[in-house]
């Protein structure tokens, strides 16, 4: 049986994970947009906004580390950065990048759900 209150956390961790790359890759490419794409200049400004919101995003994780939050977000930006591109450029993604994005998110999990002992 779990530890009560572990499976509110990894929810919450994956919820917050989730927001934290819609704001980061969807501000990314609002820049993307303005200066590759010559859209208007305020689909930057949007973008850097969404930016900034990635940043506070993170601050809500459960757990306290800088360094294990970022890292394991790492991942999850890979992933959603290939989910991005085929929701909004018609990116088609071949095996190897979904492969790669599935070993990114299993070193998501390792990083943010293994026991650990102590802090």
């Amino acid at each position: 049986m779990g530890i009560p209150g572990e499976s509110v956390n990894v929810f919450k961790t994956i919820v917050l994970f989730v927001l934290a790359a819609a704001a980061e890759i969807g501000g990314a490419w609002l820049v993307w947009q303005a200066v590759r794409e010559g859209r208007d200049w305020w689909w930057a400004g949007l973008g850097v906004i969404a930016l900034g919101a990635y940043g506070f995003v993170a601050t809500l994780q459960p757990d306290a580390h800088f360094g294990r939050i970022l890292a394991a977000y790492g991942g999850v930006f890979v992933a959603g950065s290939l989910a991005w591109g085929m929701a909004f450029d018609g990116f088609r993604p071949d095996r190897w990048d979904i492969t790669g994005s599935l070993v990114c998110l299993l070193g998501v999990a390792v990083i943010m759900f293994a026991p650990r002992s102590g802090g």
